[in-house]
Parts: C-alpha cells; structure tokens; sequence
C-alpha cells in the first residue's frame, strides 16, 4: 500500500552536476549578490539624491532597482546557506514562498519593461505632451499596477502549484522551489496543470513582449524621421540600454519555461544567470552610457567615501 503521509519540508539538492564545486560557488554567488546589492542600491541613491533625476523614465528605474535587489534575494540567501555547508532542508511554507515571490517579482518586472517602453514610445513619439500625459498621478497607478497584476498572476500560479498533493519525494532537484522541479513531486496527474501553467507562464511574456515590440515599432519610425544624426542618436541613445536589459530578462524565460524538452544543467545554469547576473548589470546596463546618472553616481560616491554621516 502507498504510503501517503503529508509532506512538511523539502530538500533542496542545488545546482545539478555541481558536487564538490560548493566552496568555490560559494564564494563567486557571494560576490554576485554583493554586487547586485551595492549596484542596485547605488542606483536607488542616485536617483533620489538628484532632483535633476526625478522624472517618470527614473522613477520606473527605481522601481527596477528594486526589484533587481529583492529578486535574488528570494533564492540566493537560502542557496548560500547550504553552500556554506548548513542545512538543505527548506518548510513547505518556505518552498511556496519562494515561489510566490520569485514569479511575483519576475512578473512585476516583465510589466515593469512594458511601461518602461510605452514611457520611451511617448517621450520620442509625443514629446510635446509627454509631461502632461505622464503625470505623477499616471506614474503612481502604472507602478502599483505592475505589482498587483504580477501578485495575481503569482498566486494564481503558486495556488495551481501547491493545490496538488505531496506525499512522496520531498527532494527538490534544483536550487530552489520553482514550478516544474515541483510538480514532479506530486503524488497526482499533473498534465493538465503542466498546460495551464506553460500557457500561463508563457501568455504573459509573449503579451508584454508583443506590446514592448509594438512600441518600439513605433518609436524606430520616429526617429528615422529625425532628419539630424545627432537627434537620432540621442534618441536611439535613451532606448538602448532599455532594450539590453529586455534582451537579458526575456532570453532566460524562453529557455527555462517554454523549451519543450527541458535540461536540469542549462535549466539551472540559466536560472544563476536571470536570479543574480541579470541584476547585477542592470545598473551598468542604465549607467554607462547615461551622463546623467553616472554625475549623479559620482557625486553620491564623493559623498559616501568623504561625508558618509551626511547620507
């Protein structure tokens, strides 16, 4: 007879093919972590401390910044902790958490770069209305917005995850708690789900994606009607690093979620990629070729290494 006792924790088993490697993942996660946080922080700073930077395209970018800092915050304490040879065991309650948050915030941000592109779209295609038509009042609801439609997409997605029955395995071949390692450890026919979920996940993206396409589609025929160079640079300028940053955050959710035939190593390997990479160079990605926030960063570096009580 099945044995079909309730299962009360899990145990994360890591990246897979990665045995003996734990000291030296250790310490370079650590160090991507650190960085993400200092990165992303900084960013925050910058943008706060220069009213010359309180405009809705850095608004949107703090509400980034945030997000790339809670992030890896889901996974990466947790995958440290047992890298540094502690425990592997996480509580249900832990393991759906992570999963809540994980695509509350991956959804919050794939939103988060629709907005940003309808900003770029009517910063260069409607220039003269664009501070009446991105109002403070606009920003704020399009801010909450993306967070409360990736809350309902998350718990949509983690109630479908966790409504099935877990009485067998509880070791988790991954990382951390996501929906595919998940359901295949439940004691129930998961097919149906499997579809729901691989609609669901993938509907979302591929809808924001399309919006962000259409807006580009848009502001690339503006400016080729810029008839100086120097105009269509500057205009091609303020949208490049926001592509870059699309490129990198869409790249990983079509090679985890929507492969037909996954693989445990590029699945992970991806995921170390989009959890702590991406985040990581997201503020070089909006700094670099941006004179605005790196005078800003500048100044705020000057004031952390000389007046850092000032802060």
């Amino acid at each position: 007879m099945r044995n079909l006792s309730v299962v009360t924790e899990f145990i994360l088993l890591g990246i897979p093919y990665t045995e003996d490697l734990e000291s030296m993942l250790f310490v370079l996660f650590l160090g991507f972590y650190i960085f993400t946080l200092m990165g992303n922080l900084l960013i925050l700073l910058a943008i706060v401390s220069s009213t010359q930077l309180h405009t809705p395209m850095y608004f949107f970018l703090c509400q980034l910044s945030v997000c790339d800092i809670l992030f890896p915050s889901v996974s990466s304490p947790k995958m440290l902790f047992y890298l540094s040879g502690n425990s592997r065991v996480i509580s249900y309650t832990g393991c759906m958490s992570q999963l809540f948050f994980y695509h509350f915030l991956g959804c919050t941000e794939c939103f988060l770069y629709t907005v940003m592109a309808y900003d770029r779209f009517v910063a260069i295609c409607d220039p003269l209305r664009y501070t009446v038509i991105m109002s403070h009042r606009l920003c704020a609801i399009l801010a909450m917005g993306t967070s409360f439609l990736g809350c309902i997409q998350a718990t949509f997605l983690t109630a479908l995850t966790f409504q099935l029955p877990y009485c067998g395995p509880n070791e988790v071949d991954y990382f951390f708690c996501d929906i595919p390692v998940m359901l295949k450890l439940a004691c129930a026919d998961t097919s149906a789900l499997e579809l729901v979920g691989f609609i669901s996940v993938g509907l979302m993206p591929l809808s924001c994606f399309l919006l962000i396409l259409t807006s580009y589609s848009c502001i690339v025929c503006s400016i080729l009607q810029i008839r100086s160079a120097e105009g269509r640079h500057r205009a091609f300028s303020t949208c490049s690093a926001h592509l870059t940053a699309i490129l990198l955050f869409y790249m990983p959710v079509v090679l985890i979620y929507l492969r037909p035939t996954p693989s445990p190593w590029l699945d992970a390997t991806v995921q170390i990629l989009n959890n702590l990479v991406t985040p990581m160079l997201n503020p070089l990605i909006y700094s670099l070729r941006n004179k605005e926030v790196k005078s800003s960063l500048r100044k705020v570096l000057h004031h952390l290494v000389f007046f850092p009580k000032q802060l």
